[in-house]
């Protein structure tokens, strides 16, 4: 009698996540014989189950970040005179409130997106004159309109709010009477003493909101935009909200010798953030993507298949049978999959 031939044993190829999927089908022995289907009395019980669910996926980074105020600006002082009184570092100036004095006369904040460059008085136009009447017009001067005309209204309003201020009325403002920013300033560091010259930088001052500072690899740039949310945690372990403020443009080359990387910059701005911490490193956890309603089975379920693709061995009884399917999204440790329906029964192993 001619010797019996044995069929070439069939190896099953799991894997245990999207990193895998390139060894799996290296290790994919699986074959449905020709129409993609198949049957196969189970050899013996699988070693763990899942069910086929209909789920949202949601596609997660954490990179690592820095908590701050952001990028902080340099107050110079351009008058003659004596600096007669700083703020404190940490403090917060708002519109109208005194940056620092000189020879006793502070100088207000203003907010606006121009340094003042000239005198502003009668018969002058432009949108610096705009500036000054804004802010004049927030701070609950009236009596003029508010437009780019410096007319003999908007004197009398500069002259009420001189005399309010303590200085001498004049009807006009000098570049250095005033700082202009474009919104509240939180105090960082003074750079002059009480009785120093009134020339120079003053302070370095920020924003007041709290933001992140992500160095972002290039390479994960595409899945970052702008309105992404993001969650923070914080040294303490605890977690604040986040929202991808902006994305950078600039790829900039970080590190030394060989360790270097190429990043943007990345911010994000937090919110409901109790804790006074005014500088900490945290980690940044971005959503990059989202698909809702969509049939999913643990990542472990897949099985490389000897036709190409993928499959998951589906168990009806005491009966399994190899189904090929579409892979999509993997997140959360599931894969989403096509090719099945909800609620059938995968084998995965443990």
């Amino acid at each position: 009698m001619p010797p019996v031939r044995r069929s070439p044993v069939r190896v099953l190829a799991w894997t245990g996540g999207a990193a895998l999927l390139a060894a799996a089908v290296a290790a994919a022995a699986v074959g449905f014989g020709g129409n993609g289907t198949g049957t196969a009395a189970a050899g013996r019980t699988p070693p763990a189950t899942a069910k086929v669910t209909r789920t949202t996926l949601t596609e997660t980074k954490t990179v690592d970040g820095s908590l701050g105020y952001g990028d902080t600006v340099t107050v110079a002082a351009q008058s003659q005179g004596t600096i007669t009184w700083l703020p404190g570092e940490g403090s917060t100036v708002t519109r109208g409130r005194g940056v620092y004095s000189v020879d006793a006369d502070r100088r207000p904040l203003l907010y606006g997106a121009m340094p003042l460059y000239r005198t502003l008085e009668d018969g002058v136009s432009g949108r610096d004159v705009e500036l000054l009447e804004r802010n004049l017009d927030k701070l609950g001067y009236e009596g003029f309109d508010v437009d780019d005309e410096f007319t003999w209204a908007t004197r009398e309003a500069v002259e009420d709010w001189q005399e309010d201020l303590g200085h001498d009325v004049t009807g006009k403002v000098q570049p250095g009477d005033v700082v202009v920013a474009d919104g509240p300033l939180r105090v960082a560091e003074l750079k002059k003493a009480l009785g120093g010259a009134a020339s120079g930088p003053v302070l370095t001052a920020t924003g007041t909101t709290r933001e992140v500072l992500v160095n972002l690899d290039v390479a994960d740039e595409h899945l970052v935009k702008k309105g992404m949310k993001a969650t923070v945690e914080l040294p303490d372990g605890s977690t604040v909200n986040g929202k991808v403020a902006s994305v950078g443009k600039v790829a900039t080359e970080t590190g030394t010798g060989t360790d270097t990387s190429t990043t943007v910059e990345v911010t994000v701005s937090v919110s409901g953030l109790k804790k006074s911490f005014d500088a900490a490193p945290v980690d940044v956890t971005i959503v990059s993507g989202q698909r809702e309603s969509v049939l999913a089975v643990p990542v472990g379920a897949l099985v490389a298949l000897a036709e190409g693709g993928y499959g998951v061995q589906v168990v009806e009884g005491s009966t399994t049978r190899y189904v090929p399917v579409e892979t999509g999204m993997f997140a959360d440790s599931k894969v989403e999959v096509t090719g099945v329906d909800e609620g059938m029964t995968v084998a995965v192993p443990r």
